[in-house]
């Protein structure tokens, strides 16, 4: 493979899931942990990602405000369009991070009147300009990575909590094992929020599914909505269809 062509996986990887590790890439890729490295920071010097220690961050989800590119961006915004329809006035709504939920924050409807408890920073300073809303944010220490608070703290917080509906994004969705993370703590917070909720709404790129990490999050069961730019009819979400609603 060439180093066009490697970078450009490695951009990829990045953009769907935010994050990359360089041992990964190098298992992935076939190619030594030095090579990766060379490659992260091209790619960082050029101003497409973030480095870090041990990998690489995503630049536009790590500042969505100040991008004015945001990796499929069209196909976020459908799934925006579709995703704010379930959201009734009255309701108490759970949320995480990401570029897609952000998308959704802003097509809220100036006049909603509900509550919101989020365990990201960002997603609350950004609900807060609704002067109709009651947005709580759950405590902790952020993680940089994930953009969410993660511990002790919010888990137990979230655990006092009984939510209408839940929404969040998805690193890895695959129709048989469910949804799935990279990071054990990122895992147990997102459990937290599935078990205080009534419904679960799953926002995602098509690009998402059919993929595997290895911490569980929950099986294709216990999620009521996956939420995708596609048509309900593609062939893509027929072997979604078994167990949650398709939008």
């Amino acid at each position: 493979m060439f180093k066009n062509e490697r970078q450009a996986y490695i951009l990829r990887q990045i953009n769907l899931h935010n994050k990359v590790l360089s041992s990964s890439l190098s298992e992935e890729l076939n190619v030594s942990e030095d090579t990766i490295r060379r490659d992260l920071a091209e790619l960082a010097e050029a101003g497409d990602i973030i480095k870090v220690h041990g990998g690489a961050l995503s630049k536009s989800y790590h500042y969505p405000v100040q991008q004015t590119k945001v990796y499929a961006q069209e196909e976020k915004k459908i799934i925006a369009k579709k995703t704010v329809e379930l959201i009734k006035p009255g309701m108490t709504i759970l949320i995480e991070a990401g570029t897609t939920m952000l998308e959704l924050v802003r097509l809220l409807p100036e006049k909603l009147e509900a509550t919101f408890f989020t365990v990201s920073p960002l997603m609350a300073l950004h609900l807060a300009e609704y002067s109709l809303l009651k947005v709580i944010l759950i405590g902790g220490q952020m993680d940089m990575s994930s953009q969410i608070t993660l511990g002790e703290k919010p888990v137990y917080e979230l655990n006092q909590i009984k939510a209408d509906l839940c929404i969040f994004g998805v690193n890895a969705l695959n129709a048989k094992t469910g949804l799935t993370e990279r990071e054990w703590n990122v895992a147990q917070v997102k459990k937290a929020m599935i078990a205080c909720c009534d419904r679960l709404a799953v926002i995602t790129i098509s690009e998402k599914l059919n993929s595997t990490f290895n911490m569980k999050i929950c099986s294709p069961q216990q999620i009521d909505y996956l939420i995708t730019e596609l048509k309900p009819s593609d062939k893509k979400l027929i072997p979604y269809k078994k167990n949650m609603i398709v939008l």
